[in-house]
């Protein structure tokens, strides 16, 4: 689908829906079919939150093809202001020339995009209100090093079924320093956990069903109920990772999102968000053995390895470390954690 396309309010006014295809990080490939209104409600509510108005400009950094990338298209075209497309190969650099050459004012990132820009040691034009950070955690430290540098991050969790956000901080929290979570429900969604703490949601920007093997399945009822586990109080919510993260090791269940972040806050710094993973594979005694993936590591792998299996609990220790000079990743730069692990078999069985 082109730009000119979502621009045209004929294209708004038929009626019609819209699919994406998504696996997340972990799925298998489906495609999430939303209504044109929902995908509207969606822009509208995250404008009024990020306070953008006719003014204002925002600026498409993301794949069209993804929810993130057509809601920021959706974004304009709802406000009735400006979009600048970033075009060509990612480059930190040439993205902040941009943003201030076009004086984009909103823009939506990823984690792996934030990271880049605090590698460049690149600082933030002035015209910019407000960087939706989503598609991943960004880390307390790297949050607060980003607004350090000028670049007023905000963290948001969304989903391709939800339209987009269903939750984002504040653009007042920008006056404070960063913190990951919690994160404020925005207005057109409600929130609830299950027993077993996975998130549900409702609101009128829901999709309307999903398509698999070519089949449409329709959404049944009010709520969807997710595969994330989240801590919901009132009108905030906290991410507390995917419920697919939680294996079984020598008969207690482990937290591989948990093990991961503790791995790298043992490496104070020294090795980079995104290029550590802990992955679980199949094994006959342990049940899952759990395996540290590097890409491209250097000396500090070795260091932080060796002082992180001296001191974990048996079911969190590793099998053995893996080293790749690339991670498969998506075109948004997100981890393909499910081909990481088909890699990590690979190697096991060779």
């Amino acid at each position: 689908m082109q730009i000119e396309t979502i621009l045209n309010a004929e294209f708004w006014q038929d009626g019609g829906v819209v699919s994406f295809q998504t696996s997340g990080s972990t799925g298998a490939a489906k495609q999430i079919v939303l209504t044109k209104e929902s995908l509207l409600l969606s822009a509208r509510a995250v404008n009024e939150w990020l306070r953008v108005d006719a003014a204002s400009a925002w600026g498409l950094a993301l794949p069209l093809n993804h929810v993130g990338g057509f809601g920021v298209a959706a974004r304009a075209y709802a406000a009735g202001c400006g979009l600048a497309v970033y075009e060509g190969r990612w480059d930190a650099v040439r993205f902040t020339k941009w943003i201030e050459d076009e004086s984009v004012t909103h823009v939506s990132l990823v984690p792996t995009q934030i990271h880049d820009l605090l590698a460049a040691g690149l600082h933030a034009p002035r015209s910019l209100v407000a960087v939706v950070v989503g598609g991943g955690k960004l880390s307390d430290e790297s949050g607060q090093a980003a607004r350090d540098n000028g670049w007023p991050v905000l963290a948001s969790y969304g989903m391709t079924e939800a339209a987009s956000q269903i939750a984002t901080q504040n653009i007042e929290l920008l006056e404070s320093p960063y913190a990951a979570s919690p994160l404020e429900l925005l207005p057109l969604w409600e929130a609830e956990e299950t027993p077993g703490g996975l998130l549900r949601i409702k609101g009128e920007a829901l999709f309307a069903g999903m398509i698999e093997q070519g089949v449409f399945r329709p959404r049944e009822g009010e709520w969807f109920t997710t595969q994330d586990r989240v801590e919901v109080s009132a009108r905030t919510l906290v991410p507390r990772g995917r419920n697919d993260s939680l294996v079984k090791v020598m008969g207690e269940l482990v937290d591989l999102e948990a093990v991961e972040k503790r791995f790298l806050e043992l490496a104070q710094g020294n090795i980079q968000e995104g290029t550590f993973a802990v992955i679980a594979i199949p094994d006959p005694r342990r049940e899952n053995a759990l395996i540290a993936v590097f890409e491209n590591p250097g000396a500090a792998a070795e260091v932080a390895y060796a002082t992180y299996q001296s001191q974990a609990p048996g079911p969190e220790r590793f099998t053995y470390p893996l080293s790749m000079p690339s991670f498969p990743r998506t075109d948004l730069g997100k981890l393909c954690r499910a081909e990481l692990r088909l890699i990590c078999m690979e190697h096991g069985n060779g």
